[in-house]
């Protein structure tokens, strides 16, 4: 994924999830540039979710 395109906004997308999921901390939403497949798969873990499904929520914010 090409995340992050959206990393000049990633702190405004950060709190959006953990307005919608308490259960994601600033560590789970850590975005360190090329560690995108880490951050993805840290919030399907915490979420339960597929990648594609984080991903098109991440895009969606």
């Amino acid at each position: 994924m090409d995340i992050l395109m959206i990393k000049d906004r990633w702190n405004e997308i950060k709190q959006k999830l953990k307005n919608m999921f308490a259960d994601l901390s600033d560590t789970d939403l850590f975005y360190e540039q090329g560690k995108d497949d880490r951050l993805i798969g840290q919030i399907q873990i915490k979420l339960g979710k597929s990648r594609d499904e984080v991903i098109n929520l991440i895009r969606s914010l």
